[in-house]
């Protein structure tokens, strides 16, 4: 007997329709050349803007992907420097994992589609979805955050023995994986300073959904907010009791910040706290650091405060790569102090300080000029000018759980003893970074300075050379961190009389790659050198990329401007 369509089951009917579709042979050809124009017009597209602009500012023109042939000799290295080997064939595979995903993220960067696409597409979503990316997210009435903040207040515990487990499994074929227990690097850390006579002083400063939930929630308005701010991370209570249990001692600065919460203590579209804050928070450390000290000097040092308004837009809200000129998010107006000295200048640290601080971006917020919110008024400022004393100071934005630290190692091991008069050292990071940072162990031991065959300039007289890169530190994607500039670790090999050098520049500025960003092994450059001291105090503080050899780190490194 036939069967029939009527006797055919939903699911025979289906697979027959959906395994067999009838399409004439002149339709086939339209759409698949349709298909096939929007293939390839996009970096057909690409490569002609480029070829253009080349022509234009008389540069030699190559395509992207030549970038990636280019990188094959030094991907290959360990090859060919250590013979055949499994061992060197799996960091030859590493090499190439890391070149690609380099590449990609240059491509991406790139793209003159996408530069045009994605600031309109995001100012849609920001709006009536509120939907931000992957690392802003939209609030309540204007308000914008950092998406590591709210996974440190949603996530598990990261004490938990499961978490701690996950994150020690993470990283990947070009990454190590973190060390994820805060306890230990804290604990040694105080334990070192302690042989040494030096007290420490451990500031988590809370991420910004700790004080303000109700601008992310409409759950933690009225008498529920009052009585559970501040928020924390399930396991913040156990990190409290475990480093009291070891004699670390703790300022912790959420309990006054949420007291006068009903204000606002954070900036709305930026990851930062407001100055009225910060300056509260100054006020109740130096109090503390005084009791360490003793009774403070006679006077304020010569120290004097001038206000200054002044308006920007936050760094969560640059993440969100919207249009320039966009009126969604408007720049907030916000009051500063700037500590001054008795001549007028901007204060400055003092290398002979008692006090030394180690901090990240919520040190340099209003002290780092090119984070948008003035300068000479940050933390450190405010706690000179309330102690009445001079303070020294290691800043850095970003990876707070490890980058102060090994900025100090340094110090020590380069023989600029940066502890030496020192009886206080306080550690100040953000609370996030006990769920995302890399609490690795870091021995601070005093070594000898390096060989002089590093190329240093004199003070005061700046030097010009040519030289071959033989590496250059990674740079973050423009809208994946939330700074609007990167300063990247570039060696140089070749200089004069065989010489080397270690030196800084700008791989980023104001939210947009520099040509350092691309540069690539082998590649000739021209840059004028000056010494890194000269400029520590404007550059120091600025997110950087380091070297992977540890022994470059070692060197003395110089600050480079491109020469064209």
């Amino acid at each position: 007997m036939k069967v029939t369509q009527e006797q055919l089951s939903r699911e025979e009917q289906a697979w027959r329709e959906v395994g067999h579709t009838t399409i004439r042979r002149k339709s086939a050809r339209v759409l698949s050349g349709c298909f096939l124009a929007v293939i390839f017009a996009v970096p057909l597209y690409q490569l002609a803007a480029e070829y253009l602009e080349a022509r234009r500012t008389g540069q030699t023109w190559r395509p992207q992907i030549l970038e990636l042939a280019r990188r094959i000799p030094d991907v290959l290295a360990p090859i060919r420097d250590g013979g055949l080997r499994p061992a060197n064939i799996v960091r030859a595979n590493r090499n190439l994992l890391r070149e690609i995903n380099d590449f990609e993220d240059r491509l991406n960067d790139a793209s003159l589609l996408g530069q045009y696409i994605r600031p309109r597409v995001q100012e849609w979503f920001s709006g009536w979805p509120g939907v931000g990316n992957e690392q802003a997210y939209v609030g309540r009435d204007g308000w914008l955050f950092y998406r590591p903040g709210l996974d440190y207040l949603t996530g598990p515990g990261f004490l938990d023995p499961r978490q701690l487990r996950r994150r020690a499994g993470g990283g990947d074929e070009w990454h190590a994986p973190p060390q994820p227990d805060p306890r230990p690097a804290i604990i040694d850390f105080n334990d070192q300073l302690r042989e040494r006579g030096i007290g420490l002083i451990v500031v988590p400063v809370p991420v910004k959904p700790s004080i303000h939930p109700e601008k992310f929630s409409a759950r933690y308005e009225g008498t529920r907010r009052q009585e559970e701010i501040p928020l924390q991370n399930a396991s913040y209570s156990r990190l409290m009791a475990d480093l009291a249990a070891a004699g670390v001692t703790v300022f912790d600065p959420s309990e006054l910040l949420a007291a006068r919460a009903d204000r606002p203590r954070f900036l709305a579209t930026d990851t930062h706290w407001r100055p009225e804050a910060m300056e509260a928070v100054a006020v109740r450390l130096a109090a503390r650091i005084a009791d360490v000290l003793g009774a403070p000097g006679p006077g304020d040092g010569g120290l004097r405060r001038r206000p200054l308004e002044l308006a920007g837009l936050g760094d969560i809200a640059l993440m969100l790569d919207l249009p320039k000129g966009q009126t969604r998010f408007p720049p907030e107006s916000v009051t500063i102090r700037q500590v001054l000295t008795a001549d007028g200048q901007f204060w400055r640290a003092s290398k002979e300080a008692e006090v030394l601080v180690l901090g990240d971006s919520f040190s340099n917020n209003y002290s780092l000029e090119p984070m948008g919110w003035g300068e000479s008024a940050g933390l450190v400022e405010q706690l000179s000018y309330f102690l009445h004393a001079p303070v020294d100071r290691l800043v850095r934005n970003d990876s707070g759980a490890w980058a102060t630290r090994a900025m100090l190692a340094r110090e020590l091991a380069r023989g600029h003893d940066r502890l030496a008069g020192k009886r206080v050292v306080v550690w100040q990071f953000a609370a996030r970074e006990l769920v995302v940072g890399d609490w690795r162990i870091i021995p601070l031991r005093p070594g000898e300075p390096p060989p002089a065959r590093f190329v240093v300039p004199q003070p005061g007289r700046p030097l010009t050379v040519n030289g071959t890169v033989r590496e250059a530190a990674p740079v973050p994607r423009p809208g994946t961190v939330p700074y609007r500039d990167h300063v990247t670790a570039v060696h140089l090999v070749d200089l004069p009389e065989n010489g080397e050098a270690v030196v800084y520049m700008f791989g980023m500025e104001d939210n947009e790659w520099t040509r350092a960003a691309r540069l690539r092994p082998g590649e000739e450059i021209t840059v004028r050198l000056v010494p890194w001291a000269e400029v520590a105090d404007r550059y120091g503080g600025i997110n950087r990329g380091e070297l992977s050899d540890l022994e470059l780190q070692l060197q003395e490194p110089c600050w480079g401007e491109w020469v064209d």
